[in-house]
């Protein structure tokens, strides 16, 4: 199965130049985080998700629903291969929300790293509510913005660390090594995330987007939404009712076709 690069596109809203230079690159990152929302629906719902790309075309291009980074890298390592960017997967342990940067959690992030031949950038669309919106250099200690908040890459005990400057702080999202990944290797830690009863993507609902000016994100029913001013607001969402529409809203999800969401919703309640 190869992947409909018109149709992707299309979904992503994007129409420019393909030259597979940074410029494109930079250009689609902030189109797809735009357009392609993080989502868990499909895990919080007892499903489990499918990492061909015939699925995530079918969920993410022509379905009008997101996902999580494994759906997210693969589409769109596909994508910029068929653009004719020089494309590798990439592991790394998460560490957001951790005071103890020398943690030792398992590998269950995708990211991408691109040759652009003078350069090396990540790209990284599927980090959910903390998702690049644009690319980085592969280098260390350099504050290096972004559509949203600046980022940067530090060392740690040999790693790479990405940082975000969140709050007037530098706060670590993950670290990861340059180890090439394979499709299959991301499987087995895909499935134990969509089945595993204790994972957070079968036991909380998440969802993010960023767009130019803010980022959504949702936990449960506490919606938040990050305005690039510094402004932050939250909400709490009363029912399956209103989560439906936020999902709808304020993420584009296409909920109308998903069996099982309300009686998802009310794990919530307990």
């Amino acid at each position: 199965m190869s992947l409909d690069l018109d149709a992707y596109l299309n979904r992503i809203g994007f129409a420019g130049d393909l030259a597979p230079t940074r410029a494109t690159l930079d250009a689609i990152a902030a189109h797809h985080t735009a357009a392609i929302p993080f989502e868990n629906l499909d895990p919080f719902r007892g499903v489990t998700n499918r990492l061909d790309l015939e699925s995530l075309q079918a969920k993410l291009v022509r379905g009008g629903r997101g996902g999580y980074c494994f759906e997210h890298g693969l589409l769109l390592r596909a994508a910029l291969r068929e653009i004719g960017f020089s494309v590798t997967g990439l592991a790394a342990r998460v560490l957001w929300g951790s005071a103890d940067l020398d943690a030792l959690t398992a590998r269950t992030h995708m990211l991408l790293l691109v040759d652009l031949g003078d350069e090396r950038r990540v790209i990284d669309t599927g980090f959910g509510g903390m998702t690049l919106t644009g690319t980085l250099r592969l280098e260390h200690d350099t504050e290096q913005p972004t559509p949203l908040e600046p980022f940067r890459l530090v060392d740690l005990d040999g790693d790479w660390a990405m940082q975000a400057l969140v709050g007037g702080r530098w706060r670590t999202t993950y670290r990861f090594d340059l180890h090439p990944q394979h499709a299959v290797d991301y499987e087995p830690t895909n499935w134990y995330l969509c089945t595993w009863p204790q994972s957070k993507f079968v036991t909380t609902l998440m969802a993010a987007r960023a767009t130019a000016d803010r980022r959504y994100a949702l936990a449960g029913r506490r919606l938040t939404v990050h305005h690039l001013d510094g402004r932050t607001e939250r909400h709490e969402l009363a029912d399956g009712d209103e989560l439906r529409v936020v999902l709808e809203r304020d993420f584009r999800i296409d909920t109308s076709a998903l069996p099982g969401l309300d009686e998802a919703f009310a794990k919530l309640d307990r």
